[in-house]
């Protein structure tokens, strides 16, 4: 059985719940247009690899992984709604 990914291990590498899926859903996004450009070699994809050895196959929760093992980090540009 696969390990379980815990949300307060990955809520200790954000400052919020929205910034966690805002980050892990991007980073879904690229991981998947990875993937599509790996079935159509014609076209060009910009977008790395996957970062960690998994054996899933689902972005979001290579993302949640990259996200765990710090591959994959933010910067804030605003600090807060002024």
């Amino acid at each position: 059985m696969a390990k379980l990914i815990n949300i307060d291990e990955l809520m200790e590498k954000v400052d919020s719940r929205f910034t966690l899926a805002v980050l892990a859903a991007a980073r879904a996004r690229q991981l998947r247009a990875y993937f599509n450009s790996l079935k159509a070699p014609l076209e060009k994809c910009d977008y790395r690899p996957p970062l960690v050895e998994t054996s899933s196959t689902k972005p979001l929760t290579i993302a949640f992984k990259e996200v765990l093992q710090d591959k994959v980090t933010y910067r804030r540009k605003v600090d807060g709604i002024k």
